[in-house]
């Protein structure tokens, strides 16, 4: 109905600026919440005022869970923007799951569990979606990377084949959100056209175009050299446990290190397979009905 709360949800996907996006949105606070947009966004990455906590299902519950997780949604979401009729911009890029799945060969595997409870907590209009899409090879090998800053990882050689037999891939996601958030619009962007976070806020939200936004400018989410992922492994498999802020520091000390050790790669004959399966996954996600392709 079109006098129920709107939403406008960045659902990332992971790897895709997604920290940048969510800087942009706490640099940009003061204008939103004038223009009378609430906001929500997570701090994982140092954002200053993000306070969201999403609790979403894993694969490991059982399918009575839904009500339970969109209870605690629908609790995240009142304490951000408590007014039943002021519009809301979420930014999340755990929607459809998390990376730590992709080593087992599985592509978001409770993705439609989550977009369930999402939606029964939100009590409203999905006004619109925006999901920015990362190829592959890329994806992989970044997700593995980033996973590898905090946790003791196999090696990279040992999960490729489980990379190149993913079991599905970006349209059985991208058809999942659209048919179980129901979105007024569901914009999806490959991730080489997704502009600046700027864009990427007008993009999700038309009504902000006339603002002042400003593009942030503190670099968030830095990636680690190889030369500090192999010193945090050496770590870890040594049986160290490290604090956030112990592996942030590794990762600062060998910033200047931009040696390639080869810590995560595919083979060229890898990359193209991979990279004709995105190209023909993105021609059928621009064929269905709802979504728009940027």
């Amino acid at each position: 109905m079109a006098d129920e709360k709107p939403f406008f949800l960045h659902a990332g996907a992971h790897r895709t600026g997604t920290s940048s996006f969510q800087m942009c949105l706490h640099d940009n606070r003061d204008a939103l919440h004038g223009a009378g947009y609430d906001l929500a966004y997570p701090g994982r990455d140092g954002i200053p005022t993000g306070t969201l906590g999403l609790r979403l299902p894993a694969p490991r519950h059982g399918t009575g869970s839904t009500q339970r997780f969109a209870d605690r949604v629908a609790e995240a979401v009142t304490a951000h923007s408590p007014d039943p009729a002021r519009p809301l911009i979420l930014s999340e890029e755990n929607i459809p799951g998390r990376m730590m799945h992709f080593s087992q060969g599985r592509f978001y595997p409770a993705c439609a569990a989550r977009l369930m409870a999402l939606k029964a907590g939100l009590r409203g209009r999905v006004a619109r979606v925006l999901f920015v899409l990362r190829p592959y090879d890329q994806l992989y090998v970044s997700g593995f990377r980033k996973r590898a800053e905090d946790n003791k990882v196999d090696d990279f050689n040992a999960l490729r084949p489980m990379f190149m037999a993913m079991d599905r891939g970006w349209p059985e996601i991208v058809a999942a959100m659209r048919d179980i958030l129901q979105p007024d619009r569901f914009l999806v962007v490959p991730y080489a056209r997704r502009g600046s976070s700027v864009d990427a806020l007008q993009m999700l939200v038309s009504g902000v175009a006339g603002l002042p936004l400003v593009e942030p400018q503190q670099v968030v989410n830095l990636s680690a050299t190889d030369a500090a992922l192999l010193a945090l492994q050496a770590r870890y498999r040594a049986g160290a446990e490290l604090t956030r802020a112990q592996w942030k520091a590794v990762i600062a000390d060998h910033a200047n290190d931009r040696t390639d050790h080869g810590f995560a790669a595919f083979s060229d004959a890898e990359v193209a397979v991979l990279t004709q399966r995105y190209a023909d996954d993105l021609a059928r996600i621009d064929a269905m009905a709802g979504v728009t392709l940027a």
